[in-house]
């Protein structure tokens, strides 16, 4: 997603156009990961509940790598960086703390789409401070050790997409099909 954008404000450069205009978001599933990374380990795993936040933290990793030293250029013309937004970031299962998927994931150039009850629950008592690039390293290991347990999260979170893509699709199709009706 992130060269594409890249790639797509380069082209805009040279065909003239003016890359301030454009505002980017790449979304990423969070507590859905653990949800379907948890379903696929042993009972009382030690890795459960790590999953989201392990991917997220390398993620933003990446995301620094990319939209660094590389793309000063593009900023220097006026394009912006595409930001992370951090999606489905209720907790699902109640054994884990209800503000964890904003508590970890606070850094700079991220969107997070928390619900009300979460949000409620972080002003109350959530960590406000730079998570985002804390613990990488034991993000990475958490990350291997799933490997070694046989958790392929390529193919876990291609599942997550393909299904939010889905369920976006109908969800156009119903919004359409409602506009067509009045309309007719």
């Amino acid at each position: 997603m992130a060269e594409a954008y890249i790639q797509g404000v380069r082209q805009l450069l040279a065909s003239g156009g003016d890359p301030a205009k454009v505002a980017s978001v790449a979304s990423f599933f969070v507590s859905r990961v653990d949800s379907a990374v948890d379903s696929l380990l042993p009972s009382g795993s030690e890795l459960a509940g790590q999953a989201a936040v392990a991917n997220a933290k390398v993620v933003y990793e990446r995301f620094q790598e990319l939209f660094g030293a590389g793309f000063a250029e593009l900023a220097l013309a006026g394009a912006r960086p595409q930001r992370l937004l951090w999606a489905s970031t209720g907790t699902k299962n109640p054994a884990y703390a209800d503000t964890l998927y904003i508590d970890e994931l606070i850094g700079p150039a991220t969107v997070n789409t928390m619900p009300p009850a979460t949000m409620d629950a972080f002003r109350d008592h959530g960590r406000v401070a730079t998570t985002l690039t804390e613990n990488v390293a034991a993000a990475h290991q958490l990350l291997a050790d799933l490997a070694s347990a046989g958790i392929d999260l390529g193919r876990v979170t291609q599942q997550l997409q393909d299904e939010g893509v889905a369920a976006f699709v109908q969800s156009f199709e119903t919004l359409t099909a409602a506009i067509a009706g009045k309309m007719g």
